[in-house]
Formats: C-alpha cells, structure tokens, sequence
C-alpha cells in the first residue's frame, strides 16, 4: 500500500476545505503550501494588473518562494496536489512546491478548485517541473459541488 500525501494551495480557503476532504478520502498526510509572504486580498486582485497575483501569473518563469518544505517527501508514493486556478493554470507557488523536490517514480494527481474555470493549460505548466512523475489528469472540484464526490473521484483513481 502506497504512502498519500495531499499539499494544497489555499490562498483564501477553499481550497483548503477540499483538501482535507480530499485527504480524508484517500487516507492521505495533509500539507499547506504556505508563501513566504501570505497574499492579501488586494495581491489577489486579478482585476489590477499591478497585483501581486497578476504580475506573478504574467511571468510563468517567477516561482514566489515557499515557507515550508515537507519534512521527508521520500516516504510518498502520491502526491495529490490542490490548488486554486488561477488564468487557467495553477498558480506558480506551485511549480515551486514541486521544483524542491525529487519526484521521480511519483504519481502526482492535480485537484483544483474553480467558481467557473477547468483545468485549461495546467498540466502542461506543470509536468517541466515534475520531471519523472507520472502525472495524471487533474480535476477540478467546484466550491460548493456535492462532498460525496470527493470520495468517489479517489475511489475511481485506484490509488
């Protein structure tokens, strides 16, 4: 049986909230992806252009620095990995979340949570920054959606 392990992206909570159900679901160690320095609501103003979020999102090679790292990321198997979409991709905290480690011979399954959006580019902007991984098709899960979906998406991947 594989070891779990769920890191999320939550810059204002909902993502949190699916992934603790999402590791509730898979019987999976729970980690927050925390930035150095937290977004405030107006760095997520992606109406301003001058936003933090904004110009982060504008330069895809700019990886916002991580607080923490995960103590002993060897012991997983999978890594489900939660996020807020943001233009259509995940937001680059996450591409630095992934480029600190070593996650050859990994499964690396995105969740994302989005008020309208799919996953549009995200797995092509993530897969250069788990080389070696096997990265699977991400999903999104609306806010709001039904939490009996949760367990039935995990149950479904047969991980």
């Amino acid at each position: 049986m594989s070891k779990k392990l769920v890191a999320y992206f939550s810059a204002e909570g909902n993502t949190a909230r699916i992934a603790e159900a999402v590791a509730a679901a898979a019987g999976a160690d729970l980690f927050e992806i925390k930035p150095v320095t937290p977004y405030t609501k107006e760095d997520l103003n992606w109406m301003d252009e001058k936003s933090r979020s904004s110009v982060e999102m504008k330069d895809k090679s700019f990886r916002p620095p991580v607080a923490e790292k995960v103590a002993d990321m060897g012991q997983y198997d999978v890594i489900y990995l939660g996020f807020p979409i943001w233009w259509y991709v995940a937001p680059t905290i996450v591409n630095t979340f992934l480029e600190a480690y070593d996650l050859s011979g990994k499964t690396v399954v995105p969740f994302a949570t989005s008020g309208s959006s799919d996953m549009g580019g995200t797995n092509d902007a993530l897969a250069p920054s788990c080389p070696g991984a096997r990265l699977l098709p991400g999903k999104v899960l609306k806010r709001g959606g039904k939490a009996a979906d949760i367990p039935a998406w995990v149950k479904e991947l047969g991980l």
